[in-house]
């Protein structure tokens, strides 16, 4: 039984960061003028979006699978380190619901002019949840290389910097001073963002499964 629930942990896992990368892509052919390159996922979820239902419903799965694949997580690096496994599984559960759960209920405004009580929850809750799970892959190495599993660990610490460097390049783009040039991709580099901050949680979910 034990065995069975840890195995169900690491599918949640690989759905919510597989799903993570795929679902807006599925969505956005459904809302005219949206740019991946240009506009951030949470855009999808806009009060005026026509995808706005599916996707909101998502973020909520989305959570719940994160949530969901905590215990295997801890089981995984427990015996190595309780402190740090503690502080991971953490990490996951505040993205889980700052940036997903909260995203369902609280969503941004059509543009970032339109500022209400909801787009600034959603703001302070994305914002909390990707610096935090921005240290996940950190966490993951470290465990990885006290476990003496040194492929998780390269592909983990490889992965924290990349990531550092697209959420680096995700708030630059942001910057009026950066507007009309290739820094204001804010959607690309959001992208890139989350693709190396889930990739060691997926490569350590297929490697369970």
């Amino acid at each position: 039984m034990v065995n069975i629930l840890t195995k169900s942990g690491w599918f949640c896992l690989l759905i919510a960061v597989i799903g993570e990368m795929l679902v807006p892509f599925l969505l956005a052919p459904f809302y005219q003028g949206y740019s991946h390159t240009t506009m951030a996922i949470s855009a999808l979820g806009n009060s005026s979006s026509p995808v706005r239902i599916p996707f909101n419903l998502w973020m909520l799965v989305a959570g719940i699978l994160f949530l969901l694949s905590t215990p295997s997580i801890y089981n995984l690096y427990s015996e190595t380190s309780k402190t740090l496994s503690i502080i991971t599984v953490s990490l996951i559960g505040i993205f889980a619901v700052g940036a997903c759960i909260f995203t369902c209920f609280f969503s941004v405004g059509e543009t970032k002019d339109v500022v209400t009580t909801a787009s600034k929850i959603h703001g302070a809750g994305s914002a909390i949840g990707f610096m935090l799970m921005l240290l996940t892959p950190l966490f993951i190495a470290i465990l990885s290389f006290m476990s003496e599993n040194r492929i998780a660990g390269v592909i983990a610490i490889i992965s924290f910097v990349l990531a550092l460097i697209f959420f680096v390049l995700f708030i630059m783009a942001d910057k009026p001073q950066f507007q009309n040039t290739v820094i204001a991709k804010e959607g690309l580099w959001q992208r890139l963002n989350l693709a190396f901050m889930y990739l060691p949680l997926a490569f350590v979910a297929i490697t369970r499964i």
